[in-house]
């Protein structure tokens, strides 16, 4: 008698080496221990079967959906899966039903919503009675930022738990287990094994995907015929969402942090991703005058240089115009002196509102703006001896207060030893009767 092959069997074969690896306890899920560890927060709340509506936020691959299954299976409660991108309040309504149904019974609901982000601010809303009076617990996937994603109200009655992406050990892991259950190990030399786990980039899914189209390749399989034998994974970057801000924060604090090889790499980061380079242009311009300003002049005319060298090469040889500005700006001493001096400057205008210039700084085309006074009393600085003749600038009635106060970086060095230079010869034209005793101008503080 022969064996008659399981259609069970052949479909088990047919699926998908990731979902055929899916583990089947929160113990076999990799990467996450931080939080489903017997001393995690979700590991504490599976030892107690009573878990809270959450959300689980993190990259792709990193387990956001087996997490989900899991935490169903562990404490008892019925799974429903729903996909914000293909469902909306309608099919909401049905699973709320159901869930309702199961309660009556003494039965619990962990409804699951990947991509829970795409829901609308009125969606949103819909969970919120149903979550509130525990119909259902919630727990929703995303890859972006719920401060930026989800609304408030929900957000209040979720716990925010962050998933991490999966670093070479876990990734090793999980190549580990596949090839247990291939039955043999992968056709890779070192070199490839660790190539692998590189264009991988955290997704485990990704991982296993590639492990798939790889198995069957004839050995040994070097670096050069993995990158032939399969497709390079396309960076994570999403020019609208958290990964575009993210990044050119960290391009901006490297350069803050006078580190040009971080600054570098992130620039590389933001290049590779497909970020647009004008974009970019724009920032390092805005940085040269918030973060370096009067510390070295010539930053601004660097980053200008840059853009516009790029708009006119275009990429790739526009971009190294821009990496050349990103070095600059880098190594450049930093002052944000000018930055501080016009926030403190606007306040006080805010503050003193439509009061007028006074009248000897004034013009005169007219007689009658020339006998109301205007330009009276008024010395033209190059005439002078010294070229400043110090006289007040400010409106009548607002102290001299000091707004731009520079540091001793770079060129603005120099520039506050002229300013003490001036103001001693204000000091000198403009004694005050209490001189011996009088205070300095005012300083604005922050």
């Amino acid at each position: 008698m022969t064996d008659t092959p399981s259609l069970f069997a052949a479909d088990e074969v047919s699926r998908p080496l990731a979902d055929r690896l899916r583990p089947h306890s929160l113990t076999e899920v990799v990467g996450q221990s931080h939080l489903l560890a017997d001393d995690g927060p979700i590991g504490r709340m599976v030892a107690t079967r009573r878990l809270a509506s959450m959300v689980l936020w993190g990259p792709p691959g990193c387990g956001k959906t087996t997490i989900a299954r899991l935490l169903a299976e562990q404490t008892g409660l019925a799974f429903e899966p729903l996909s914000a991108t293909f469902s909306g309040v309608a099919d909401l309504r049905k699973v709320f039903g159901a869930a309702k149904k199961r309660r009556e019974v003494g039965q619990g609901t962990l409804l699951f919503v990947d991509e829970i982000h795409r829901f609308n601010r009125a969606q949103q809303d819909s969970f919120l009675p149903c979550v509130q009076d525990g119909t259902v617990v919630l727990v929703g996937a995303t890859t972006e930022n719920p401060s930026f994603e989800l609304n408030g109200a929900l957000l209040s009655r979720c716990q925010v738990f962050v998933l991490k992406r999966l670093d070479d050990l876990a990734l090793e892991l999980l190549i580990g287990r596949a090839e247990d259950l291939l039955g043999q190990p992968l056709p890779l030399d070192d070199d490839a094994r660790h190539a692998l786990i590189a264009m991988a980039d955290g997704d485990g899914r990704y991982l296993l995907n590639i492990v798939e189209q790889v198995n069957p390749l004839p050995g040994p399989v070097d670096t050069a015929g993995l990158a032939a034998a399969v497709q390079k994974r396309a960076p994570l970057y999403d020019k609208s969402q958290e990964g575009h801000y993210n990044l050119i924060s960290a391009l901006h604090k490297a350069m803050r942090g006078s580190d040009p090889n971080a600054a570098l790499y992130w620039l590389a980061r933001m290049l590779d991703g497909g970020e647009d380079p004008l974009f970019i242009a724009r920032r390092i311009t805005r940085f040269a005058s918030e973060d370096v300003g009067l510390a070295d002049p010539s930053a601004l005319q660097h980053t200008l240089a840059a853009w516009d060298a790029y708009e006119r090469l275009g990429s790739p040889e526009g971009e190294l115009a821009l990496a050349q500005a990103v070095v600059y700006l880098a190594t450049a001493p930093k002052s944000i002196a000018v930055y501080r001096g016009l926030n403190r400057a606007t306040r006080e205008a805010r503050a003193t509102g439509s009061l007028m210039p006074p009248a000897h700084i004034l013009n005169a085309p007219t007689k009658l703006m020339k006998e109301l006074g205007y330009g009276d009393g008024y010395r033209y600085d190059p005439d002078t001896a010294d070229g400043f003749s110090g006289q007040n600038y400010f409106p009548d009635g607002v102290e001299r207060t000091i707004f731009y106060e520079p540091t001793g970086n770079g060129y603005e060095h120099a520039v506050a030893e002229r300013l003490q230079h001036w103001q001693r010869l204000r000091q000198a034209s403009h004694p005050r009767p209490d001189a011996g005793t009088a205070p300095p101008p005012t300083t604005a503080t922050e």
